[in-house]
């Protein structure tokens, strides 16, 4: 990875916290299966080493990607409240109802936890916006209009 991966802090330190996690704990524990597994005689009828293998190679391909993240990764904060930006909670009014949704770089975006990227159709479309500014966003269902109630 070339580019800089913009991304808030607290995604940063759940990227960081995950990849210690894995080195850590996971890793290991994989590790000692796979040397109890082999332990055991025939490898190619053995389906925990096969199994206690598979599970290391995903681990260790986790923690390559997580490493490729940090080291691209790039803190957005928001330079002021008064347009939307990456790292801000943003209050709209769609169909007579508030929703709030937390404008994250692409990594971190989890829809149900109203976490939406910027790169988005919705992300794209609040991005610079100020609080009493509409914007329309295509949806499965039609169009939906989003009007900016509050931005912190």
């Amino acid at each position: 990875m070339n580019s800089k991966m913009l991304i808030t802090q607290v995604g940063l330190d759940q990227l960081k916290a995950e990849l210690d996690q894995l080195v850590s704990t996971r890793r290991p524990a994989l590790v000692e299966r796979l040397a109890l597994a082999r332990s055991m005689g025939d490898l190619s009828e053995n389906s925990d080493y096969q199994s206690a293998r598979e599970d290391l190679t995903f681990v260790d391909g986790r923690i390559a990607e997580l490493e490729d993240l940090i080291k691209s990764a790039q803190i957005a904060q928001p330079a002021n409240n008064d347009a939307i930006d990456i790292g801000h909670s943003v209050t709209v009014k769609v169909n007579s109802r508030d929703a709030v949704f937390y404008i994250v770089g692409e990594w971190e975006a989890d829809p149900k936890q109203s976490k939406i990227s910027h790169s988005s159709p919705l992300g794209l479309a609040l991005m610079g916006k100020k609080v009493g500014d509409k914007v329309e966003v295509a949806a499965p269902a039609g169009k939906l209009v989003y009007t900016v109630v509050a931005i912190s």
